[in-house]
């Protein structure tokens, strides 16, 4: 890969990349730090990257770098442990993009991972477990499991629009 491509690479991927962390997070400055890091350790490593591969290398240095960044502030502070909660939504509302980006804000961080690489990116099985280092079958437990939780929060269509 040469710094032409690269410069293709940013132009191509970092919006994507940066939608993916900053859904993941919801921190718009840490999303900026790990899209910038990502794309940093691509510099340093652009003699080992396939042009080709660009993407998924980006999407999974991304990842990763997020959950190192997750750890070590799960280190310096006290998080309670995450529950699903078992609740509906069941009040009329007219925005199903607000309900359903609530709903993924509700997800355990590796189903929300695996339906935002799915459903938002279009990654297939395979790919989303080459991010993700889970296995095709994992992968489409934990995303059954996220469609599943989406839905029973969501409920009746009719009370979403």
């Amino acid at each position: 890969m040469n710094s032409k491509e690269y410069n293709l690479s940013v132009d191509l991927y970092s919006d994507n990349v940066y939608r993916f962390i900053l859904k993941n997070i919801r921190d718009e400055d840490r999303a900026h730090d790990i899209v910038q890091d990502s794309f940093e350790k691509l510099w340093r490593n652009l003699d080992h990257v396939n042009s080709e591969k660009v993407k998924s290398y980006l999407f999974t240095t991304a990842y990763h770098t997020m959950i190192d960044a997750i750890r070590k502030e799960s280190r310096q502070t006290v998080i309670e442990d995450y529950n699903v909660p078992e609740e509906t939504h069941d009040e009329q509302y007219s925005d199903l993009a607000e309900v359903l980006n609530e709903a993924v804000k509700r997800l355990p961080d590796i189903q929300r991972t695996v339906i935002l690489l799915r459903d938002y990116e279009g990654y297939s099985y395979k790919e989303i477990g080459e991010v993700t280092l889970l296995s095709e079958a994992q992968v489409k437990v934990y995303i059954y499991r996220a469609r599943v939780f989406l839905k029973s929060y969501i409920g009746k269509m009719e009370l979403v629009v």
